[in-house]
């Protein structure tokens, strides 16, 4: 197939003059230097666009592709991750992953939250602040966690995000409301083990791929899985294969949440336990990192066995099989089968 790849990248706009902190979601050149190659592998000829402007410049003269394929996180709003995805369906473009209602909903905690609280999926009580003020009316019990609303990449996540009191609470909101400009949202801590849970396909389709739990190293200068953490994460965060029952209770909570949030083609989706040993549903990405050794998605792929060609083809192939298009080629050679076969393995 002929992929139009588009993507935001990072160094493009820190040479712009936006800041690390405003791009942090942003990718590397080697992220899309080892998303292309795997392209490549699996048979696509793939068009590097660019950013969501480039793209739209291009469907505007008249180019299509057989699929789009973004990684394109959009700079700013709540609904930055659906612009790309809402552009495509405005040319119809074909394109993978999650349509924009679901892109915009899963960036948005609190609204996540929500659809998959009414799933019956269990998540943390919280409460969302506009103002720092509104502190003292949350009636949630402490210790709680304070973050922004619809950040990514633990953005704005550190060990000051634990508060104790409402004093606490509305210093630390009052901080992160000034450096997101945006509201926060506060969720009753939970102290438990920490899950992100990588999945592969659409609707029932949709399967687990593996559950990685995360540990920070106690070397840390952060115990929270931060920006920061994240960014240095060979040194101080352990990514270990989890499949107690724990683990699997994480699994099957995390694959009712992606369909509930109508997620499509791949994400990954994190999870915290309480005191009990309950994973807690934290937030859905449906654009998930997919740098081979630096990113979460493909962590878990390798963990699990799958491998990172294997991972890209069962996500091309979904969004191949959603759009009624032919696979041909390398694309359905080892890599491809190798996907379908693992990918169904399990649940």
């Amino acid at each position: 197939m002929r992929i139009g790849f588009v993507y935001d990248l990072r160094d493009e706009y820190l040479a712009a003059g936006h800041s690390e902190i405003e791009v942090a979601e942003f990718d590397s050149p080697a992220t899309l230097d080892e998303i292309e190659a795997a392209l490549n592998r699996l048979g696509h000829d793939v068009v590097r666009v660019g950013r969501g402007q480039a793209l739209a410049a291009r469907l505007v003269g008249g180019e299509r592709y057989d699929l789009v394929f973004s990684i394109a996180e959009g700079l700013a709003g709540r609904s930055r991750e659906a612009q790309v995805a809402g552009l495509c369906e405005m040319f119809a473009q074909p394109y993978a992953f999650s349509d924009p209602l679901t892109m915009a909903a899963t960036l948005d905690k609190a609204v996540a939250k929500r659809i998959v609280r009414d799933h019956g999926i269990a998540t943390a009580d919280f409460a969302v602040l506009s103002k720092a003020q509104e502190a003292v009316s949350v009636g949630l019990p402490f210790p709680v966690f304070v973050k922004p609303v619809a950040e990514g990449t633990g953005k704005g996540c550190s060990n000051a995000s634990r508060v104790t009191s409402n004093d606490e609470l509305r210093t630390e909101a009052a901080r992160l409301i000034e450096k997101f400009n945006q509201p926060v949202i506060a969720e009753t801590y939970l102290p438990g083990r920490e899950f992100t849970v990588g999945i592969i396909g659409t609707g029932e389709g949709a399967r687990v791929i593996g559950v990685a739990e995360i540990t920070v190293r106690a070397e840390a200068a952060d115990p929270v899985y931060s920006f920061e953490n994240k960014e240095s994460c060979e040194k101080t965060v352990v990514y270990s294969l989890a499949t107690d029952a724990q683990a699997k209770l994480a699994a099957k909570a995390a694959l009712l949440a992606y369909r509930a949030l109508e997620c499509r083609d791949g994400a990954r989706l994190d999870f915290r336990s309480d005191a009990q040993g309950v994973p807690h549903f934290l937030e859905a990405n449906p654009i998930a990192g997919l740098h081979p050794t630096h990113s979460d998605l493909p962590i878990i792929a390798d963990l699990a066995g799958l491998g990172y060609d294997a991972l890209i083809s069962g996500i091309v192939q979904s969004a191949a099989a959603r759009h009624g298009l032919s696979m041909s080629g390398k694309s359905q050679g080892a890599a491809s089968a190798k996907a379908t076969a693992k990918v169904r393995g399990v649940a």
